[in-house]
């Protein structure tokens, strides 16, 4: 199956709606938190730079962008798509954050060598056309000692499963068909070798998960799909969490030289 990026360059992708029902629901309320929280006690707890340079790659409308500036950092949020940097801007401004936004793409980051402490790119690696060529660029502009932090899918049967509850399978589905391609999920394996042969090390795997109830879970995904719950509400009963398995998904860091 083909992905489709161009859904993030449609002006009906509504980024900050705080519509309980709003595509990005699941992302901004329960997903950003989980991995922000992990990044910041990665820093806290590997010296990492407070208040250093950051480049949020892939930052759509600024979730992530947002939390790091709150925390101190210089944060540059880039993205290919104008609309979703649109609106990023224009909620940086309402909450009052100094956050540039620059349009561009991973595979050509026009920023100079070693230029950020940290870099930060979450729900993009399986978006990308050429993988090596961005980690490739992010290693570049990484400082030296500088943190590369990620989030993306396993390609995997449970994370196959997964895209089909999640996109695929109607009486289920939450995402629009061709959100994402299972062909395009990257191995920690394959992902281990392009960095290391690019001088980043991977220093830790962690995974988000929902609770271990398969039929609760599936009954609740039941009852959003039949309009009797919210995306908020299902996202609540799911109960996603930081936890060890990394089957479907993984988050981590990596560190430059």
């Amino acid at each position: 199956m083909k992905i489709d990026n161009e859904r993030y360059f449609r002006k009906d992708l509504v980024w900050w709606d705080d519509d309980r029902n709003n595509v990005n629901i699941l992302l901004r309320h329960f997903i950003n938190p989980i991995r922000f929280g992990y990044f910041r006690h990665v820093l806290s707890e590997k010296g990492g730079a407070s208040g250093g340079a950051l480049l949020d790659l892939g930052c759509g409308g600024g979730f992530l962008s947002e939390e790091f500036a709150k925390a101190g950092f210089t944060v540059t949020g880039m993205d290919p798509s104008p609309h979703l940097l649109e609106s990023a801007r224009a909620h940086a401004a309402q909450s009052g954050l100094a956050i540039k936004y620059v349009e561009g793409y991973g595979e050509r980051l026009p920023f100079a060598d070693g230029s950020f402490d940290v870099v930060a790119c979450c729900d993009v690696l399986e978006h990308v056309e050429d993988l090596g060529r961005v980690i490739g660029e992010i290693a570049r502009v990484l400082k030296p000692g500088g943190f590369f932090f990620f989030d993306t899918i396993n390609r995997t049967f449970a994370s196959w499963l997964l895209i089909m509850v999640a996109q695929d399978w109607k009486f289920t589905a939450w995402e629009d068909p061709r959100t994402h391609a299972w062909s395009r999920f990257v191995k920690p394996s394959e992902l281990f070798a392009l960095l290391s042969g690019r001088g980043l090390s991977c220093r830790e795997l962690r995974g988000i998960a929902p609770g271990k109830n398969v039929l609760a879970n599936f009954l609740n995904v039941r009852r959003r799909a039949r309009g009797e719950i919210s995306r908020y509400e299902m996202a609540q009963r799911l109960g996603l969490h930081e936890c060890a398995d990394t089957s479907a998904s993984y988050m981590g860091w990596a560190l430059k030289g």
